[in-house]
């Protein structure tokens, strides 16, 4: 390593140049301190790169292939059905590099001098070495440090000896071909959504995990519905799924296959072969070789930071904040947007720190049916507190219109005041109905005000007022059900 021979002196330094990082340089900027950018890699969010974008393509993609397969329940015919892989992916590569080219844009208006490609490292409590191939190093000196430097695909043990045959998340959005038959290793949200994509797109899909879980849902009669409707879902939606497995070995077979041996929970042995295989196995905040030791960051068994406060990003009393997919806190994109708010508002007023108020949480995963969970999470309710108010989508009216037909949502709120705390969503139009949970809970609204608001005929909303309905008769809040519609009492 070259002796550096170039110091500068700044408020703030920001280590990373994706979603959080760019939010965070917003807030110095507008605070009026002097700042620098450090990025080790290519300009774009991974958002745009490898993850939100790229993967709703690939799935827009697979709903049109969808939608062809199932016309025939309309009593329309559309013939053989044939999927041309290399337009396909062509399309969301272009549109992809739309999306990236756009973040790009963001990041290269900022100033050339305020902006370092290198790999950058802490050293002390506020200084920060950035390591630059073919020129001199640079030593930061700084007030405060921003630490957004992402996440990195997990690989577990079984998959590291033949990584030349394995596809990780960030790389399946340049193929140009389909799989004919795909492992998924996980079932978290990506795995969920990309392993589906291909099944609509006519690979033979199964997934394994060591989880007893499909997607993000807690609640047990949510994960019950979900599992039930996945496993009974119609031929051209049928994945296979192994859950509560150990994978124990992986290798490529004299047929150039990826061969698969695993547990199952009762210690039963499988093996099985697959032309390729899909890594969804989580994420791993990329802090290991950033010698946050060095500025008193204390990490724990798992390399994360232990001592990280969310609604400051700080890390115990130090001068260094974490925000974004580096904080392993909330993993999606707007959570990221307001962790680097929040570092850079911290970091430019430093040593002054404000604790923040967060947003309601909300996270959506793009699976058919769609999956949400909004507000304080089912693990973190307290039972003895709370009712459940709960809809079965199976003969919702405007479901069965669309041929969408399943899934169910689980509404919670507060026994003491029928305040709305929560809720988890596994049915079609998750996404929107979503939102409408999210701010009903962020303003703290009751039960009986949610259904004082007006329901249109026929949507999926109304699925909504029957949850809220059955809630309401939960919380025995008098007249909230009188009034019962024909429409819905009969499924219309």
């Amino acid at each position: 390593m070259a002796t550096p021979k170039v110091n500068r002196d700044v408020d703030v330094v920001v280590i990373g140049a994706g979603t959080a990082g760019l939010n965070a340089v917003a807030e110095v900027r507008k605070a009026g301190r002097s700042w620098v950018l450090v990025e080790s890699g290519p300009y774009g969010t991974t958002c745009a790169r490898v993850g939100c974008m790229p993967s709703k393509l690939l799935i827009a993609a697979a709903d049109r292939a969808h939608q062809v397969a199932s016309a025939g329940v309309f009593g329309i015919s559309t013939g053989p059905m044939s999927v041309d892989a290399r337009a396909m992916f062509g399309r969301v590569r272009a549109e992809r590099d739309r999306f990236v080219a756009g973040a790009v844009r963001s990041t290269t208006k900022l100033p050339d001098e305020q902006r370092l490609q290198g790999r950058a490292r802490l050293t002390g409590p506020t200084t920060v070495l950035v390591e630059r191939d073919g020129h001199d190093d640079i030593e930061l000196k700084a007030d405060a440090i921003v630490v957004a430097v992402g996440s990195r695909p997990n690989v577990p043990p079984p998959f590291r000896d033949i990584m030349e045959r394995v596809w990780i998340s960030d790389e399946v959005f340049d193929l140009d071909e389909l799989p004919e038959s795909l492992a998924v290793i996980g079932t978290g949200a990506m795995g969920l959504e990309l392993g589906q994509a291909f099944s609509r797109l006519g690979a033979k899909v199964s997934f394994l995990s060591i989880d007893t879980a499909i997607g993000p849902l807690r609640d047990p009669a949510m994960q019950q519905c979900v599992q039930q409707v996945f496993r009974d879902s119609p031929a051209e939606d049928a994945m296979a799924w192994h859950l509560e497995v150990d994978i124990r070995k992986a290798h490529i077979s004299k047929s150039n296959a990826i061969e698969l041996e695993w547990q199952d929970a009762d210690g039963e042995t499988h093996q099985q072969s697959f032309s390729n295989v899909l890594l969804s196995a989580g994420r791993t905040p990329q802090l290991a070789e950033l010698g946050l030791e060095k500025a008193g960051v204390i990490l724990d068994e798992r390399g994360l930071p232990s001592n990280w406060h969310p609604r400051t990003t700080r890390c115990g009393d130090t001068a260094v904040f974490i925000a974004g997919d580096a904080s392993h806190y909330r993993a999606v994109l707007h959570e990221a947007a307001d962790e680097g708010r929040i570092a850079g508002q911290n970091a430019a007023q430093y040593p002054q720190v404000s604790a923040l108020v967060r947003r309601t949480p909300l996270a959506i995963v793009f699976s058919h049916p769609q999956m949400a969970t909004v507000g304080a999470r089912f693990t973190d309710l307290n039972r003895d507190e709370i009712e459940i108010g709960t809809v079965s989508y199976g003969n919702q009216g405007r479901a069965r219109v669309q041929n969408e037909h399943a899934g169910q949502v689980n509404l919670y709120a507060q026994r003491s005041n029928s305040i709305l705390v929560g809720a988890e969503l596994f049915c079609p139009g998750a996404e929107h109905l979503a939102h409408l949970l999210a701010w009903a809970v962020q303003q703290q609204l009751r039960v009986d005000e949610l259904l004082s608001m007006p329901f249109y005929h026929p949507v999926l909303e109304e699925g909504l007022r029957t949850a809220l309905r059955d809630l309401s008769k939960a919380l025995l809040i008098e007249g909230d059900c009188r009034s019962v519609d024909f429409a819905e009492s009969a499924g219309v």
